[in-house]
C-alpha cells in the first residue's frame, strides 16, 4: 500500500492547504477527504480523522504535526530538509504546539467555514 494523506475535505483552510500542495510539491502519497475515506480499512477513526491530518503508511499512522513532517519528506528536496527537522526534538514539539494552536483555530483563519470548527469535547485532547 502507498502512502495516503487525509484531511478535511469540509473544512475551506484545510482545502486551500491542500491545494498549495497538490500545486507546489511532488508527493507520490494519494491525497483523500476523510469523508470519502475508508477510514475502517485505512486503520482510523472518524473521531482521529476530524481531529488532525493524517499520514498513513505502511509503517503506520502519523497525526498532525507529523504528519505534515511526513508530507514534507516524501515531497522531496528541498521540503524534505524541514520535514526530517520536524521529526526532531525540540523541533518535533515546538511543530506539535503550532499545529495544535492552528487545528484549534482554523475556523478563525482566511479561506474557513463553519465545517471547520473541532467538536468541543476534542479541543483540548493531547491524542
Amino acid at each position: 500500500m502507498g502512502a495516503v494523506l487525509v484531511f478535511d475535505g469540509d473544512c475551506g483552510f484545510c482545502t486551500k492547504c491542500i491545494e498549495i500542495v497538490r500545486r507546489h510539491m511532488r508527493i507520490r502519497a494519494r491525497i483523500t477527504p476523510w469523508q470519502s475515506a475508508d477510514l475502517a480499512g485505512l486503520g482510523v477513526t472518524r473521531e482521529r480523522a476530524q481531529y488532525e491530518l493524517l499520514w498513513i503508511c505502511e509503517r503506520g499512522v502519523y497525526g498532525g504535526a507529523q504528519a505534515v513532517a511526513k508530507l514534507l519528506i516524501d515531497a522531496g528536496p528541498p521540503w524534505s530538509l524541514l520535514g526530517l527537522t520536524l521529526r526532531l526534538p525540540p523541533m518535533r514539539w515546538a511543530a506539535h504546539a503550532l499545529y495544535r494552536l492552528v487545528a484549534d483555530n482554523r475556523y478563525r483563519l482566511p479561506g474557513a467555514g463553519s465545517a471547520c470548527a473541532l467538536p468541543p469535547e476534542r479541543l483540548h485532547s493531547d491524542e
